[in-house]
This record gives structure tokens, sequence and C-alpha cells, in this order.
């Protein structure tokens, strides 16, 4: 889920042009299961004190191609919801793309 204090930098164009650059890079295959990879994951998660390092914000060696499901199992964030469902970047609870 988005914090406050990283939407600009989420909204930035360095962060946009370096995530769709990155995901090309990966073919959009998730590195865990190789299903389609939809999130640009950082492996270092972004905090108020690192949000200005771009070693952690826009490096590639910080960054994995993921799918929901995987991103899910990431943050630990697995079998909270009713089956088909999960939260969003956004937290908004949303049905499991196919």
């Amino acid at each position: 889920m988005t914090q406050d204090y990283s939407r600009p930098f989420y909204n930035s164009k360095e962060w946009i042009k370096c995530r769709n650059a990155f995901m090309q890079s990966k073919n959009y295959v998730c590195e865990v299961c190789n299903g389609v990879a939809v999130i640009c994951h950082h492996k270092e998660p972004i905090t108020p004190e690192n949000i200005h390092d771009v070693n952690i914000t826009l490096s590639w060696s910080n960054l994995m191609a993921v799918c929901h499901e995987c991103h899910q199992k990431l943050h630990g964030n697995y079998n909270i919801t009713q089956n088909g469902l999960m939260f969003d970047d956004n937290g908004n609870l949303v049905k499991i793309p196919r």
C-alpha cells in the first residue's frame, strides 16, 4: 500500500521511467513464479528515511518484477482475504487478476 510520504515519488517521472524500463527488461515475467509480472517491487522497502536515496528507490539491483500474488506473499499478505480477492497497492479490496 502506498504511504502518503511515498506518493510523490511513485508519481514522479523518474520512477515511472525507471519502473517501465525495468519491467520491460524483465519481459513482464514474475521473478518468483514466472507468471505475468505487473508490479515493480522494491526489495529493500522505501521508508521516510531512504525515500531520497536513488540507490534504494531507482536502483535496478533493488527492484524485482512480480505478479500480484507473489507481491502479496512477499509482504506477508496472503490468506487474509476471501479467495479470489486481494488488496491493491492503494489498499482497495479487488478481484485477483487472472
